[in-house]
């Protein structure tokens, strides 16, 4: 081989390598931006958990005082006949 082609194959080879460098760092940072963002929709799944919760609790508290004011204000129904 000559000077020129080993220069050349020498040029090639580096220029693959800083190129696969180069890619492998903006994946791994597209990668690491993702996973702060998979984070950020985790924190706001469990908000919106926390709140849907305290939706729940207050219409079970509604569901308890309306079973109680039916009790006191509804008549009771007649007793099945046998």
């Amino acid at each position: 081989m000559s000077r020129d082609t080993k220069a050349v194959v020498g040029t090639i080879v580096a220029c693959t390598l800083a190129l696969g460098v180069l890619v492998t760092t903006m994946i791994g940072a597209r990668i690491d931006d993702l996973g702060g963002r998979i984070d950020d929709l985790g924190a706001r799944i469990d908000r919106l958990d926390d709140r849907l919760r305290a939706v729940e609790v207050g219409f079970g508290k509604v569901d308890q005082r309306l079973a109680t004011l039916e009790r006191l204000h509804l008549p009771t129904p007649p007793p099945a006949a046998e």
